[in-house]
């Protein structure tokens, strides 16, 4: 399956499938905090979550910890009804499942997901691989930095690999910004938080 060798995992099965994987590789995992206010506070925050283990979990509670601290928006239900995600799940799942999915592995450091009063942003380690654009994405072209994850993920995540993830999630919510830093080698997603 190519997720061992020796009865050693590789990153991939560790990341799959390793009980407590946290300790041979501490960086990979995802570092939550949301502020209150526009910007990084330096003394305040509302609530914080370090998320390690195998990636399906990672992704269950990095988009629980998204979804809590940000509004239910009422959108002509009864009074009854819990509200809906002010940004769409769907679209939260689709951005997630893409950071933990195609991030550089090579650079150790964790995925960062900040949430503020404005937008929620997420920050994957690695700019965007070979000669990919943010217009090649928007389109559904997609390169996989890592075949051997990525053909798993698509088992346990609401992940296909066909490109049309970033598609998807603009469809159901457009006020999504990209940004690929190549100079930070890092790959942003800024969410507009619209309150509407």
């Amino acid at each position: 399956m190519d997720l061992m060798r020796d009865g050693i995992f590789n990153l991939a099965g560790a990341l799959l499938f390793a009980k407590n994987q946290e300790h041979r590789l501490p960086l990979f995992c995802v570092k939550g905090v949301a502020y209150p206010g526009d910007d990084i506070h330096a003394s305040e925050y509302r609530d914080s979550e370090d998320i390690h283990g195998k990636i399906e979990d990672v992704f269950n509670r990095a988009v629980s910890f998204i979804s809590r601290n940000i509004r239910r928006i009422q959108r002509q239900k009864h009074v009854n009804s819990i509200g809906e995600l002010e940004i769409p799940k769907i679209s939260l799942e689709e951005i997630t499942a893409n950071a933990l999915v195609h991030r550089d592995y090579f650079v150790s450091a964790p995925i960062r997901i900040f949430i503020f009063e404005n937008r929620v942003k997420i920050i994957s380690p690695g700019h965007l691989p070979n000669n990919l654009t943010i217009e090649n994405i928007k389109k559904g072209i997609s390169m996989i930095r890592n075949p051997i994850l990525a053909s798993y993920a698509a088992k346990i995540l609401p992940y296909r690999g066909l490109g049309n993830g970033i598609r998807r999630a603009l469809k159901e919510y457009p006020h999504i910004e990209f940004i690929d830093d190549r100079e930070g080698n890092e790959f942003k997603v800024i969410i507009e938080r619209t309150h509407s």
